[in-house]
């Protein structure tokens, strides 16, 4: 059944989401003041899980693209999310019956909210990276065979162009390519999909599952409670069911670049309590692996989160700076995203990293048999 968000669900959602981004994904903040001024002004934003939609139903995701670092110093407008979406159905010849999150973490759970303020669509309780990630081929609709273009791509500027490629890395790489030259950021809907493709391919209900984290995370503070202890009890008996504090410390080093439309570099951390005992992240957007001192202790695509230390609230990779104190968390992600061939999309391998991927939950078990 579905349910209209209210601007007091979006607040939960939006922080919720930005924890799922893992760092990355682009500050939900600036979508959720664009989604809370469509709710304050009498639109609707409908969330409907899929099986509401009659399995022929066409759904276009929707989303933003682009080094996350340019969206803090070029916020977007929202202008070229109809844009997209309206070139992809001319192009397809059909009308679009609901949209949703090809991510839903960080800004990309909030510009499918818009998109259906926006036109009345419905957004779909479901998304195709049960996180965030960097590039557009590390989809789950991807690893169980649905292609992603033809996509749709717009501007705040005007512009409005068609990708049809070869194969969703192809897609990404023209796609990337073209965002650059808007400027850094740009409007996309791909993957265009019927809803039974949607039932069959995407990891379900993360949009609640964002409001639910949010929800703890505000309650905890209200309480002044534990916050992390609040994030471990909300992912209980969910598909994300582990939840860890991997490490406490401050920052005392950060190397971050903008290459190739994507936000880079490593973060260090050192506890207080001992400055050589030491935490550090790699990132390409989101963080992809945690080594404590030398050892992993999380990777991709199990989520990394770096949270503020006293309150929970979740700091991007762009947000990162000397000195903050932060606590760093990791979630498992759902068996779907496990599987050999969702590991081969956007496993370890798939950026380079030469580590083999072990679950989050068995690399804690074994930090504790070792301890």
């Amino acid at each position: 059944m579905g349910v209209d968000l209210t601007v007091d669900a979006l607040r939960d959602l939006a922080e919720g989401a930005a924890v799922l981004g893992t760092g990355g994904g682009g500050d939900p903040y600036i979508g959720r003041l664009l989604v809370e001024r469509q709710l304050r002004e009498g639109r609707r934003v409908t969330i409907i899980p899929v099986d509401e939609l009659p399995d022929d139903a066409l759904v276009l995701p929707s989303a933003m693209m682009g080094a996350p670092t340019v969206f803090v110093e070029r916020p977007p407008s929202g202008k070229g999310n109809v844009a997209a979406l309206r070139a992809l159905e001319r192009h397809l010849g059909r009308t679009a019956a609901a949209t949703m999150p090809i991510e839903c973490g960080g800004l990309n759970s909030m510009m499918p909210l818009l998109l259906g303020a926006q036109l009345g669509l419905p957004v779909i309780d479901a998304d195709g990276m049960g996180r965030a990630f960097p590039e557009l081929q590390m989809e789950t609709f991807a690893v169980y065979g649905v292609p992603g273009s033809p996509m749709s791509i717009a501007s705040d500027h005007g512009d409005v162009a068609i990708i049809d490629a070869l194969d969703n890395v192809r897609m990404e790489r023209l796609a990337r390519v073209m965002t650059v030259e808007m400027g850094g950021a740009a409007y996309i809907c791909d993957y265009p999909m019927d809803a039974a493709t949607v039932r069959r391919t995407a990891v379900p209900g993360t949009l609640t599952l964002g409001m639910r984290i949010g929800a703890a995370l505000r309650t905890a503070r209200e309480r002044h409670d534990d916050p992390f202890d609040a994030l471990t009890a909300a992912l209980a008996g969910t598909i994300y069911s582990h939840g860890l504090v991997l490490f406490r410390g401050k920052v005392v080093d950060i190397d971050r670049r903008t290459v190739d439309g994507f936000a880079r570099g490593q973060v260090t951390l050192a506890a207080l309590d001992d400055p050589a005992d030491q935490l550090v992240i790699t990132f390409q957007n989101e963080h992809l692996v945690a080594r404590s001192n030398g050892e992993v202790v999380a990777i991709v695509p199990d989520l990394i989160c770096t949270l503020n230390a006293d309150t929970g609230a979740p700091v991007t990779t762009e947000a990162l700076a000397y000195g903050q104190r932060l606590t760093v968390y990791a979630i498992s992600t759902p068996e779907i995203m496990r599987s050999p061939a969702a590991l081969d999309c956007f496993g370890p391998a798939a950026f380079g990293l030469t580590d083999p991927y072990t679950p989050v939950e068995r690399l804690a078990a074994r930090a504790r048999a070792g301890a």
